[in-house]
Order: C-alpha cells, then structure tokens, then sequence
C-alpha cells in the first residue's frame, strides 16, 4: 500500500485533520499504559513516529522538541515516569511489525 497514494483522506480540510491529529496525541498522552513498545508491535508506529512525522511536516523544533510536544513532557522525564522495560516477547512483535511497513 502506497502510504501517500491519493484517497479520500487527501480531501478532508486542514482543520479536520488537524482536530483529529491533536485529539489522537491528546489521547495517547493520557493513555501512557499504552506502551510505545505496544504500539509499535500493533500498528508499527508510536509516538516518537508522531514526533518524527511532525518533523517531516515541518515543525521547525529538533527531535528533543518534536518529542516533548507529541509526550506531552520531555522525553527523559516520560521514560522515567511512564515507560516500563520491553520484553523479548515485545520487542519481537515489535520487529515484526516493523517489517510490514517496508513493504
């Protein structure tokens, strides 16, 4: 699947998306219980991709800054307080599921 192919996402207003583009961060900074690690090996992307993504779109800030925007707080202070050691078993299905976006 061509991620950038033209569809029905392409027309919706700028504001739409943006509405649902911040309400997604919104959410996922509340739901730190959702591990990057999880996210990752669910849907191959996670916030720090949000981050880079943000980057990619233009957001002049560096890595630290684009990070602290999409974790709501800088990054050493999440992985302190939110973030839990990755298993085997995650960090597997984490490949995995990193492999299918190459395709």
């Amino acid at each position: 699947m061509d991620m950038n192919a033209e569809s029905a996402l392409n027309e919706l207003p700028d504001a739409v998306a943006a509405a649902a583009f911040r309400r997604l961060v919104r959410h996922l900074q509340h739901r730190h219980d959702a591990q990057n690690i999880d996210l990752m090996g669910l849907s191959g992307f996670c916030r720090n991709c949000l981050a880079d993504w943000i980057r990619d779109a233009g957001f002049e800030g560096d890595k630290a800054a684009a990070r602290e925007v999409i974790h709501g707080m800088p990054q050493d202070q999440w992985k302190a307080t939110r973030q839990t050691p990755a298993s085997e078993e995650q960090l597997q299905r984490m490949q995995e599921s990193v492999a299918k976006n190459a395709i």
